[in-house]
């Protein structure tokens, strides 16, 4: 069995950020989860200790506790609000993972509000200079970590970083989540990942896949 590892998951309210911090209760891992609806947090907790008696996982108050006492912090919140977490979390996040899941969508859904010579990974990791910025998460639904198994096949996860060894452990954690991480280069390829999304979002739209859908790489 891997080492206990200490997740802080940001944004742990929300669907995408509660999705994430069920789907890793399910292993060897201690939670640490904020969020601004308390009410949300409690029923995430709750559910995460019914389903699972012996996790460990706990609500704090502050982001920057939760980040403090973590190894691995997941960004769970949209890519406007990561520089105010950022700025909040940047003295405890030294030398640790920092997961970004953010795609920068605009309103309309028909583009990125990033510039195309960068991504919201990137951007975070000028933010946090001294962290570990991994993409990861930004390629899946949330209901797809309630069935990551789609039409039989185990639905694939992209993870993207410029530390190997940081890229290896949040590709670990793609598989407790249940989905079959595809570690897809460096940072910059956060760029291809999100704009990945957004079509993945339009498809979705477009042909009413009802928010259960991801990507699966065909080969020999």
């Amino acid at each position: 069995m891997s080492a206990k590892q200490t997740i802080a998951v940001i944004g742990a309210a929300g669907n995408m950020g509660s999705s994430i911090a069920r789907n890793l209760s399910k292993g060897n891992n201690r939670l640490l989860l904020f969020g601004n609806d308390k009410e949300k947090i409690a029923t995430v907790l709750t559910d995460i200790r019914n389903s699972h008696a012996s996790a460990e996982v706990e609500a704090l108050e502050c982001a920057a506790d939760a980040s403090w006492e973590a190894d691995i912090i997941i960004l769970a919140v949209p890519y406007q609000a990561e520089q105010e977490i950022a700025a909040k979390i940047k003295e405890v996040a030294n030398q640790k993972i920092v997961i970004s899941i953010a795609n920068p969508l605009n309103d309309t859904y028909d583009g990125l509000v990033t510039a195309a010579d960068t991504s919201a990974a990137e951007e975070l990791q000028k933010l946090l200079p001294n962290s570990k910025v991994v993409k990861a998460f930004n390629t899946v639904f949330a209901a797809d970590f309630v069935t990551p198994v789609i039409d039989g096949k185990q639905t694939d996860a992209f993870v993207a970083g410029d530390d190997a060894e940081a890229v290896n452990t949040v590709a670990g954690l793609v598989k407790t989540a249940g989905f079959n991480p595809i570690v897809a280069g460096d940072l910059k390829i956060s760029r291809t990942l999100e704009n990945m999304q957004l079509l993945l979002i339009q498809l979705t739209m477009k042909y009413n896949y009802n928010w259960l859908a991801g990507w699966k790489i065909l080969h020999n």
